[in-house]
């Protein structure tokens, strides 16, 4: 089995009377795409993006037996006023729910909320739900602000206590350090980094123990700028044991990489060579398969970077599907 853990949706249509500050979707003559206008955003987003059944041949085609789907990340544009943001997200998550009704053993979907306005964001969980979704997806940060900021505490506490699974997509945010051709690429993985880095950082981990939280792209670079952070903790090389007289910032734990290994990873990574230490360093039970379809194309087919690794097989259904259901907090399906 393969579970797909990071996918997108988009919402075929919005309504027409939608404040302007709304996305579009319009449609293309002679194609069945659509094509989605949101702000600066000119995007062709193929049928798979809004059509079940186009979805689940993918699958087939593939070789993925279910799908994790979030909304599409310029969807999370939390530089819109905070009650067009609610409104926003509640059409996205009706769709969401409604696309993954027409599939329910193959279609899984996660919510979205204007995290612009923490307090609605956090009310707005209940009826995500209620929904029937499994969890909810977030930028890496809000207008510049790292999720793990104590402003955004209530939140992920409250999605603790829903037992929702979250999400955290890297977003770049421009920076003169690096050009805008670098966004999607280098900014991406600095993103992702900086969100896990400040969950640890910043203390949620710490007051939020039980939540069920996964990074896109393996957290960016943050796997190999976490055991600089142990050293910093322990003073030791190699996770041996802590020599506290020796650490330049020890504290009573738990260390930088047992936070660490108390999130999800998926392991959109590229290279063999990578999740290979994905692998060694946060271990194979924190790993998600992920593939960003439709945005980007697959593997033909799924996880065939994964399974090159030679693992074991016990270790080869972690993750390519136990993991997953760990994650959303599901049982795994009987009889596998």
């Amino acid at each position: 089995m393969l579970v797909d853990a990071h996918a997108h949706l988009l919402p075929r249509d919005y309504p027409a009377d939608a404040p302007e500050c709304f996305p579009r979707m319009e449609p293309i003559d002679g194609d069945t795409a659509r094509l989605l206008l949101f702000g600066a955003v000119r995007f062709r987003a193929r049928d798979a993006f809004f059509d079940a059944e186009r979805r689940i041949e993918e699958q087939d085609r593939s070789g993925v037996d279910v799908e994790v789907l979030s909304p599409m990340p310029p969807l999370l544009r939390y530089d819109l006023p905070a009650a067009d943001g609610l409104s926003l997200a509640r059409h996205v998550n009706e769709g969401t729910a409604q696309l993954c009704a027409a599939a329910p053993d193959r279609l899984i979907g996660l919510g979205m909320v204007p995290m612009q306005d923490p307090d609605a964001a956090a009310s707005e969980l209940k009826a995500i739900r209620d929904h029937g979704l499994r969890g909810v997806e977030i930028a890496s940060n809000v207008l510049g602000t790292s999720i793990g900021d104590e402003r955004f505490l209530a939140f992920f506490t409250e999605a603790q206590r829903l037992e929702l699974a979250v999400f955290v997509h890297a977003m770049p945010s421009p920076t003169p350090r690096l050009p805008a051709s670098a966004m999607g690429t280098y900014v991406v993985g600095l993103e992702g980094m900086l969100a896990v880095a400040s969950m640890i950082s910043g203390g949620t981990a710490a007051a939020c123990p039980d939540l069920r939280i996964s990074f896109s792209h393996a957290g960016g670079g943050f796997p190999l700028v976490v055991p600089r952070a142990q050293y910093f903790w322990g003073g030791t090389w190699n996770e041996e044991p802590a020599v506290p007289e020796r650490a330049i910032a020890h504290d009573d734990g738990p260390s930088p990489l047992e936070y660490a290994r108390r999130f999800y990873y998926d392991s959109m990574v590229f290279d063999r060579r990578a999740l290979r230490y994905l692998v060694d360093l946060l271990g194979a039970d924190r790993l998600l398969v992920g593939s960003d379809f439709p945005a980007m194309p697959r593997e033909e087919p799924a996880g065939r970077t994964l399974r090159s690794l030679d693992l074991a097989p016990e270790v080869l259904e972690l993750i390519t599907w136990l993991n997953a259901w760990s994650w959303l907090g599901i049982d795994p399906p009987a009889g596998r």
